[in-house]
């Protein structure tokens, strides 16, 4: 099966690394709001949904668009609040929840007040809304909790066999229907959990000189449960 026999219409965009992000019914709101900016409402958009659903992934996105760095609770830490901001037209703050437990509410609020006065949007992503942030600092707890709100839900089994033909696709592998059913009914639902399979059954077909078969699926499963 090849991505033009998937039967469904899913958009997509580049980004980093050369990936594609199939825009769907989960995510499709999210990456709206990605590609409105810099015409958000406020500072930050917090970019919030379970782990795996592909916050990182949209976060590539959006690094695509607006060449903004990745800034984590350490860079934060070692460059300090004027530091990551220099020159930046936009910054990712990754799993911001971290920020939070690492005596980073100082720094963070700083951060929001610079780049509200300079203009420079943030783009958060986390596992929760911000008022679930558990934020100890008052000034911090209001401005954040004023973010855009996009919510990613897990990907679904039309997003996830578009994702599953693709990375095959990529490895110039094809693979049959009843394959793809057994494997949705037993891996990792996420993005990460898609390409790491993917891998694995790529090696052990190499390795076996073997066509991806239900048996073969079957045992990388094993496998990985057992690692």
């Amino acid at each position: 099966m090849s991505p033009k026999q998937i039967p469904f219409d899913f958009d997509h965009r580049p980004a980093l690394g050369g990936e594609d992000f199939f825009v769907a019914p989960s995510n499709a709101e999210a990456v709206a709001w990605v590609e409105r900016w810099p015409n958000w409402p406020g500072t930050a958009l917090a970019i919030v949904g379970p782990q795996g659903a592909g916050k990182t992934h949209l976060a590539h996105v959006f690094q695509a668009q607006s060449h903004a760095p990745v800034i984590t609770a350490p860079i934060l830490r070692e460059e300090g609040a004027d530091g990551v901001l220099e020159r930046q037209p936009a910054l990712v703050l990754e799993d911001v929840e971290a920020f939070m437990g690492a005596g980073l509410e100082e720094e963070l609020l700083h951060l929001y007040n610079l780049a509200t006065e300079g203009g420079v949007k943030l783009l958060l992503t986390a596992k929760t809304p911000p008022a679930r942030w558990g934020i100890a600092l008052k000034d911090l707890s209001s401005r954040l909790n004023t973010a855009q709100v996009a919510e990613i839900r897990a990907p679904d089994d039309a997003l996830l066999t578009a994702l599953i033909v693709k990375q095959f696709a990529d490895r110039q592998l094809g693979v049959d229907q009843d394959v793809l059913t057994y494997m949705l009914a037993r891996m990792d639902r996420s993005f990460a959990g898609v390409r790491d399979l993917i891998k694995a059954i790529d090696e052990a077909a190499l390795a076996q000189k073997r066509a991806i078969t239900i048996p073969l699926v079957r045992r990388v499963l094993e496998h990985i449960l057992e690692a």
